[in-house]
């Protein structure tokens, strides 16, 4: 899984037919510093080639060793028939396998339905690769059962595929060596996952350190200087108030005081005769 302790990568391998660029995309933006290398196998060497270490873990088809692979499966194809495009299953929508019955089936050597009897006639020989017998049928010598995707890869202009509604269909999964479920195997499940980058599940996550309580209480410094401010503040009003109403009193009775003998002293003084 690494090329050493500094540069940590991500092998994965997969089989033809799965395309794995979604989860790609996702890992790239997740873990942009930790490469992802694909490695496309062939079905049959899928469990080789995860079981020494060439990849971390493999897109591959069902069913796998469950004594060696960990797997979880992630969707179930469509299986359909490839004919040429004027052969006469065209003219319906979707077909049986009992509608093939009369047909020469192409089963190639790397077949992947895991027939227990493959459905038709036998082809003369069994090529050893499905793009050899994508080949035999435009060549008009049969027709094919695979799943969808590999309909879909081999596409020509000649031949289209319709859909067999009773046939074994293939599940692709995500397989790993049970004994190796590292962290970057961790992550890659999370995307298949659809987990989000802050699930919980998948890597553990390392536990936060608790921040320090802080008491809600103000310091006793801090209550004691406003609590003498604000004294201060209500000492200064009560004087400022005292001395206001003091000063009025006295005024008054000053002028009164004034008044009182200016009339006196008038009364007092007698008049001069002429």
């Amino acid at each position: 899984m690494t090329d050493s302790p500094a540069s940590p990568s991500f092998r994965l391998a997969y089989v033809p037919g799965v395309t794995p660029a979604k989860w790609v995309r996702i890992w790239q933006e997740r873990l942009p510093d930790i490469p992802l290398e694909l490695l496309q196998v062939t079905p049959s060497e899928a469990s080789d080639v995860l079981r020494d270490g060439r990849a971390d873990a493999g897109l591959v088809r069902l069913p796998v060793d469950r004594t060696v692979f960990s797997a979880i499966p992630l969707y179930t194809e469509t299986t359909v028939v490839v004919v040429p495009k004027d052969h006469v299953v065209t003219a319906a929508e979707e077909i049986t396998l009992d509608d093939l019955a009369d047909e020469v089936v192409v089963h190639p050597l790397d077949d992947v339905i895991g027939w227990e009897q493959p459905p038709g006639e036998p082809a003369f020989e069994r090529p050893a690769t499905t793009a050899d017998a994508i080949e035999l049928v435009a060549a008009n010598i049969g027709v094919l059962v695979v799943p969808q995707s590999l309909a879909r890869l081999h596409h020509r202009r000649d031949l289209t595929y319709r859909p067999v509604t009773d046939a074994p269909e293939s599940a692709v999964a995500l397989a790993w060596p049970e004994d190796a479920t590292t962290d970057l195997v961790e992550d890659f499940i999370g995307i298949v996952r659809g987990r989000t980058v802050n699930s919980s599940r998948g890597r553990t996550q390392p536990k936060p350190e608790p921040e320090p309580k802080t008491s809600k209480k103000a310091p006793a410094g801090k209550g004691a200087g406003k609590g003498a401010a604000r004294g201060a503040s209500g000492g200064a009003k009560g004087s400022r108030g005292g001395s206001g109403r003091s000063g009025g009193t006295g005024g008054g009775a000053g002028r009164s005081g004034g008044s009182k003998g200016a009339t006196s002293n008038r009364r007092g003084k007698p008049k001069r005769r002429g």
